[in-house]
């Protein structure tokens, strides 16, 4: 039936995730055709598809991003379902009904719960009327600073600020008073424009209040053909700079067991409001302290980190994909156990976070028992400056989280990668770091590990 149905697949995406999708859907008997730009085309997911389409130069608008190049290559290779990872096209509703309307599969939810969670104003308000917990803050779009200056004095400082729509922290920062607020909503205004396409009556911004000392906790949910939304656990993702995540952890240890069920109730909830299918992260800021939760944002697409849920579940997160958009429905019976640890591997400065691309001439990946790294380079490869830095995924499965942290610290001395600047150091560097070790650490580390500068 999955042949029938989806093969051949179109993996509408490059590098780490591209190579990953390819495996799964090579294990499942399904034909796998990849897309490039000029400037991937020695890449190894290029080299691991069954069958490999040039899209154009490197620049993504003319590539990866370029929908019209993606339809004629998915029509050209007779593909009959496309997945388009995370990033790029992914969350783009517009692409996704473009697929389903050429009688293509798409292998995500519905261009409708797309645009219904795409605009981050939009899905609090949804998700509000759902019953799930919100921050204070903004219901319609704040449109300019006098606007922003009244709902900060409403909510109450310090507030978060951000873009209405995207994602990823861009344009996101935090003010404690009126004049960080000016400055802040400058960066969110000019974000909106350029990244998220705002309409011409002002940049669509978003003010909630901002939680001292949150813990960033997702969900991962799985919408079900037959109505089931099913929560699959949680990840922990605090560790980031300028609001990006660096390393992610499941369980989380800043949630009781009671803050969990309720988090994952709810998670359930916000999927049934949207008629949720597939894979999707519903995002929340945790008050550690006072042991209670906020809805963030949804991703409806898969994360980065999902190989975190994987290795703790023993479940195939793109399998599973695959088979809901098939018209699956199957049981699971869902047990985490043991502690994972994932910590992205960027080609990047380890002090400062600038990226630093190059030609890579060593890259030796770890292996051993609990160990797994999805990577979308090899040795040969050259970083450019075109994308994202992420090289690779470095996850370590334990009995627990100080196994975890042991088997971590193996893993990263014994990842070996040289030409391009890395954040291996920094990794090491963490797993030293007492708060980190503790457990006991919010979405602030990284910048007090760097005196306030990530």
């Amino acid at each position: 039936m999955l042949t029938e149905t989806l093969g051949p697949v179109l993996i509408a995406n490059r590098g780490e995730i591209a190579r990953r999708i390819i495996r799964t859907v090579k294990r499942m008997g399904l034909r796998a055709i990849a897309v490039h730009s000029e400037a991937d085309a020695d890449l190894p997911f290029v080299r691991e598809a069954d069958e490999a389409v040039l899209l154009g130069p490197a620049n993504p608008a003319q590539s990866y991003l370029d929908a019209a190049k993606v339809l004629e290559a998915a029509r050209a290779t007779g593909a009959r379902a496309i997945h388009p990872g995370y990033g790029f096209l992914s969350e783009n509703a517009a692409f996704a009904r473009a697929v389903v309307e050429a009688g293509m599969t798409w292998i995500g939810p519905s261009p409708e719960s797309i645009d219904r969670m795409g605009d981050k104003i939009n899905a609090r308000n949804l998700m509000e009327a759902a019953g799930v917990p919100v921050a204070a803050g903004t219901r319609e779009p704040v449109t300019d600073l006098s606007l922003a200056l009244r709902a900060a004095e409403s909510i109450g400082y310090p507030v978060m600020v951000k873009t209405a729509g995207g994602g990823g922290g861009i344009g996101m920062s935090v003010a404690h008073d009126d004049e960080a607020l000016a400055k802040a909503y400058e960066q969110a205004a000019r974000a909106a424009s350029r990244f998220a396409g705002d309409a011409l009556d002002g940049p669509a911004v978003l003010i909630e209040r901002y939680i001292e000392r949150a813990r960033h906790v997702e969900v991962q949910i799985l919408g079900l053909p037959d109505g089931r939304v099913l929560a699959l656990g949680e990840r922990d993702c605090s560790v980031q700079r300028r609001h990006q995540k660096v390393v992610e952890e499941s369980p989380s240890l800043g949630i009781t067991p009671e803050l969990r069920e309720r988090m994952l109730a709810a998670a359930v909830r916000a999927g049934e409001a949207v008629g949720y299918l597939g894979a999707g992260t519903v995002e929340c800021l945790v008050d550690a302290d006072a042991q209670d939760f906020v809805f963030l944002e949804m991703n409806t697409r898969l994360q980065v980190e999902h190989p975190v849920t994987e290795l703790v579940t023993g479940l195939d997160l793109v399998e599973l994909q695959l088979r809901v958009a098939a018209g699956e429905s199957p049981d699971l019976d869902v047990r985490p156990r043991g502690h994972a640890i994932e910590f992205r591997v960027y080609a990047e400065d380890p002090k400062r976070f600038f990226p630093g691309p190059g030609v890579i001439t060593t890259w030796d990946e770890p292996v051993g028992e609990g160990v797994r790294v999805d990577s979308g380079y090899e040795s040969g490869n050259t970083v450019t400056p075109f994308y994202d830095p992420l090289m690779a995924k470095l996850c370590v499965l334990g009995e627990d989280r100080a196994d975890a942290l042991a088997k971590g610290r193996k893993a990263v001395e014994a990842f070996a990668v040289a030409g391009p600047k890395n954040n291996l150091p920094f990794c090491a560097e963490l797993l030293d770091d007492d708060e980190f070790v503790s457990g006991d650490y919010d979405t602030a580390l990284v910048a007090r590990m760097r005196g306030g500068r990530a």
